[in-house]
């Protein structure tokens, strides 16, 4: 627990066997559950997440690839169906300093926030991130602000903190399934008059190449559209900001 909060945290994971096990056994001892959502990966990442030999741990799997959103609302739903008050999101690719969990918590634990986004770009690690992703994150970020009304700089970085008022307040069967779902969460949130908080996080990355595609632009851009022209929202939802000019 933190602050008398019961907290929990949902990692989605698709073929992570290699890294689930370094991502789980970094969790703070205060995480009270651990939610891996394999979602239907052919690797070995739900033995590799058991192998971890963590009581908090509960391994769901999707028999089928369903999607990064869809397995966040599986691991939500569990978390919501197991009282916890505020619900982390950290992927299974060991991308995510623990570190920064306390810091990413915080605006939702102390009810100065319903949402918080990690800021990568707010770093002083910031180079560490591939050049491509950073500047597609740059471009996706205006845009969603634009389409929500949110003040959030990186509207692409998993990682997350929600409460559980806002959980059960959100349509979460209407987030879309797969890339993107970052960008529709948030509209989700301003169309819920949510309190979106940003703070920094600092970037993890060795030698990977960027997975950014052109048409993955189109499609959030296609969301986005989409979800504009299903229901009004207000021309300004509420925002807060957490560790303005301040690096992790």
């Amino acid at each position: 627990m933190l602050d008398a909060k019961r907290i929990a945290v949902v990692v989605p994971a698709f073929c992570e066997a290699r890294l689930i096990g370094l991502t789980l056994s970094s969790l703070p001892r205060f995480v009270d559950a651990i939610y891996v959502v394999d979602d239907g990966s052919p690797d070995d990442t739900s033995l590799a997440a058991r192998a971890v030999g963590d009581q908090r741990l509960r391994v769901i799997r999707h028999a089928t690839n369903q999607g990064v959103g869809a397995a966040i609302v599986t691991g939500y739903r569990a978390a919501l169906a197991e009282q916890a008050d505020v619900v982390a999101v950290m992927g299974g690719d060991a991308q995510m300093d623990p570190a920064d969990l306390p810091a990413v918590l915080a605006p939702v634990v102390a009810g100065r926030a319903d949402y918080v986004k990690g800021n990568r770009f707010r770093s002083r690690e910031i180079r560490n991130m591939p050049w491509l992703r950073r500047a597609a994150g740059k471009v996706l970020s205006l845009v969603t602000r634009i389409a929500s009304g949110l003040d959030v700089d990186d509207c692409q970085c998993g990682f997350t903190a929600i409460g559980r008022s806002a959980l059960i307040q959100l349509p979460l069967g209407e987030l879309w399934p797969r890339f993107g779902y970052p960008n529709d969460l948030l509209l989700l949130a301003a169309e819920q008059g949510l309190r979106v908080a940003e703070v920094t996080v600092r970037p993890v990355y060795a030698d990977e190449r960027s997975g950014v595609r052109p048409w993955h632009a189109a499609l959030i851009l296609g969301l986005l559209a989409r979800r504009l022209l299903q229901k009004p929202r207000p021309l300004l939802a509420d925002t807060r900001h957490e560790g303005a000019g301040r690096s992790i």
